[in-house]
């Protein structure tokens, strides 16, 4: 993360952050995914079955990549200088529009939407966040 003068966060609507470096999403954290979320799905855990589908092997289950999107931004994200900590408010309009294949690459570049104090000290940023593989 990268700490800036308020007034320069302020202004950060329309700053383009990123690219990320590249992550693996390797069939082990694939399945490490699995067991702590108790999705077993055979698309996500078995290789032999799933090379017998449309995607030709196993995929990344969505939510893992979603999670992984913290990691991935925290490499560009801007924050006010002095700033504490920051907070998962949500998130808007998610889709998945492509497969993440084991063995694949990915990375993330975002775009800063809007700022908004919500309180003194306190900040609302909207991002566009685009996973690239």
């Amino acid at each position: 993360m990268k700490t800036i003068p308020l007034e320069d966060f302020r202004n950060s609507a329309g700053v383009e952050l990123g690219p990320s470096d590249w992550l693996l999403v390797d069939q082990a954290r694939i399945d490490r995914f699995a067991v702590a979320t108790e999705d077993r799905q055979f698309i996500h855990v078995d290789p032999d079955r799933a090379r017998r589908t449309p995607f030709g092997g196993t995929i990344a289950h969505g939510y893992l990549t979603l999670a992984l999107v913290t990691h991935l931004n925290h490499q560009h994200a801007l924050a006010p200088e002095g700033v504490v900590m920051g907070v998962n408010y949500g998130s808007d309009k998610v889709r998945y529009l492509q497969p993440v294949k084991a063995g694949s690459r990915i990375r993330s570049r975002s775009k800063v939407l809007s700022i908004r104090e919500k309180s003194p000290g306190e900040w609302l940023v909207k991002s566009a966040v685009t996973i690239e593989m």
